[in-house]
């Protein structure tokens, strides 16, 4: 059954804007950045990329707590790309972390092509489920790319199934609408004919809505797939493995979905997600070029407003739902250029931006 539209007075959007100004302004201000804490586990794996705050204290699960997914293995086995197997679990009171998940490929409940290489793709949900992305290489390098899956975990770190199909290639970011008795999950993908162009630009990006059926005492059972957004541009890359829409976040009322779209530097919405039963295609442009230079992770504030980080520069930009960028602020600048491809999950809770940075493997607040 159709949801009811939530109609917002002209008086509701201007209380909206005057409230990400207000946000934005004061995370201009404050600009003090402080690592919480490391992100390499105890098996060495790199390349921080996702991150989820946990909703529900459970099992492993500490309600607050952050969690963050390994891209890369370790030094040892060549910090290759697409072979990270682990999750950690992040206190920022104790700025403390724990392991929650080493997944195993040979050991999994049902398929996922390639193996297991933990990508941006990361949600935790109130019933104590978590679901994580994989994008897997054999040996770091695109050609050797598969299509993945989605795993999903139990809140003691348990894989306890596996989503995959054709619908399902190269999840490379998620976010979720949660519901807790049942969730749609949305999910960008980005090898949809990108390994076979050979680093051309191919425009064949999705973004997936899974919804689930969460009944107490079962795992989370699929309902249905469908293609919201495509004809997203994406393309393999050398140094960052295949670069395409990244980011996704819900608006207020989750009467829209954010995209990042990286290559062609905009932050693109498409309206109605949690019902729509076809494609918006790349969606609506909201902001593009200005600050935007690869946006790559995306959330959304409690107020609505839309934060990117730059995987070209290290910048955060802070924007409007209507299209106006208010400020950016510098989170990396360690790398040569500053901030390349250094960030990519980030979330806000308390009115602080927490988010992992790939140069220093760690999780850091801005507050």
């Amino acid at each position: 059954m159709q949801r009811p539209r939530i109609l917002i007075s002209k008086c509701t959007l201007a209380a909206i804007l005057i409230l990400t100004v207000i946000f934005a302004a004061a995370s201009a201000h404050a600009g003090n950045i402080s690592t919480v804490a490391s992100t390499i586990p105890a098996n060495g794996d790199l390349n921080p990329y996702g991150v989820a705050v946990v909703p529900t204290t459970t099992g492993s699960l500490v309600r607050g707590n952050i969690l963050v997914s390994n891209f890369n293995d370790n030094m040892t086995d060549g910090n290759q790309q697409g072979t990270g197997t682990t999750i950690v679990q992040i206190s920022p009171e104790n700025k403390t972390a724990t392991l929650f998940a080493h997944i195993d490929a040979k050991n999994l409940p049902g398929p996922c092509p390639g193996g297991i290489g933990l990508t941006t793709a990361l949600v935790a949900l109130k019933s104590g489920w978590v679901v994580v992305g994989s994008l897997p290489t054999s040996n770091g390098q695109a050609p050797t790319a598969k299509a993945g899956c989605l795993l999903v975990l139990n809140s003691s770190g348990k894989v306890v199934d596996t989503l995959f199909g054709s619908l399902i290639n190269g999840p490379w970011d998620m976010t979720a609408a949660d519901f807790g008795s049942h969730a749609s999950l949305f999910v960008t993908n980005v090898l949809n004919g990108t390994v076979a162009a050979g680093g051309k630009v191919v425009n064949q990006g999705t973004v997936t809505r899974l919804n689930l059926n969460i009944a107490e005492g079962a795992k989370p059972s699929l309902q249905s797939i469908t293609v919201i957004g495509s004809g997203f541009s994406e393309r393999t890359d050398p140094a960052a493995l295949v670069i395409g829409p990244t980011g996704v976040g819900l608006g207020l009322f989750n009467e829209v979905l954010y995209v990042a779209d990286s290559l062609n530097n905009r932050i693109a919405a498409i309206v109605d997600p949690l019902d729509r039963a076809g494609s918006a295609g790349t969606g609506i442009t909201i902001s593009k070029g200005g600050s935007l230079n690869d946006p790559l992770g995306l959330t959304v504030a409690p107020d609505g407003n839309i934060v990117t980080v730059n995987g070209n520069n290290g910048f955060a930009v802070f924007t409007t739902p209507f299209g106006q960028q208010l400020t950016k602020i510098l989170l990396d600048n360690m790398n040569s250029p500053p901030g390349a491809g250094a960030l990519f999950g980030l979330v806000i809770v308390d009115q602080k931006l927490y988010f992992v940075d790939d140069n220093e493997n760690s999780l850091n607040v801005l507050q």
